[in-house]
């Protein structure tokens, strides 16, 4: 009895392609780089999350119409002391998310230092999404939405506003980058 595509308990057939994906974060430290990435992979947030030392690993499956989108996501260490390191796990990226906090303008200056770098260095085919994460500490913003959507238009990056703390946008990120 041959079927088109194995059957999932939903009625609905088996994705027909998997595609996986390198991804990296990058940006300052305490911006929320990790807590995304926990968001995203686990549906956790922790409101005192510990510095990421070098880099961590993570893999998440997304479902996109008839194609399984595989993530692995190297979430890299913020502090300039790591900052040598960052090419290593951009290389061969398909991907990059560029994480800043919503309130504070340098975390931002410094995305537009890493929008740049990954411009230069990394796979010309790369995706490039900005993030400007603590989307729900809007009261103490510094960084304007529009001064940041103008600028991912002018670079042509994906660019929403998130919160790990609330979950708001963080899947649609991804799932964007999926697309």
């Amino acid at each position: 009895m041959a079927s088109r595509g194995a059957q999932r308990p939903n009625g609905h057939s088996q994705p027909s392609k998997i595609c996986q994906f390198k991804l990296v974060l990058l940006g300052e430290s305490a911006v929320g780089k990790s807590s995304l990435v926990l968001r995203f992979v686990k549906g956790q947030f922790h409101e005192y999350q510990e510095s990421t030392i070098g880099a961590a690993f993570l893999t998440q499956s997304v479902c996109l119409d008839d194609t399984t989108v595989k993530f692995e996501i190297w979430d890299t260490a913020g502090q300039e002391r790591y900052h040598s390191l960052a090419p290593m796990y951009y290389r061969g990226a398909q991907a990059a998310i560029v994480v800043y906090d919503i309130t504070n303008q340098e975390t931002f200056a410094r995305a537009k230092t890493w929008v740049k770098e990954l411009q230069r260095q990394a796979s010309p085919s790369i995706v490039i999404a900005l993030a400007g994460n603590k989307a729900d500490l809007a009261s103490k913003r510094m960084v304007e939405y529009e001064e940041a959507q103008a600028y991912a238009d002018d670079n042509s990056l994906l660019f929403m506003e998130t919160s790990a703390k609330t979950a708001m946008n963080v899947n649609d990120l991804f799932l964007a980058i999926g697309e």
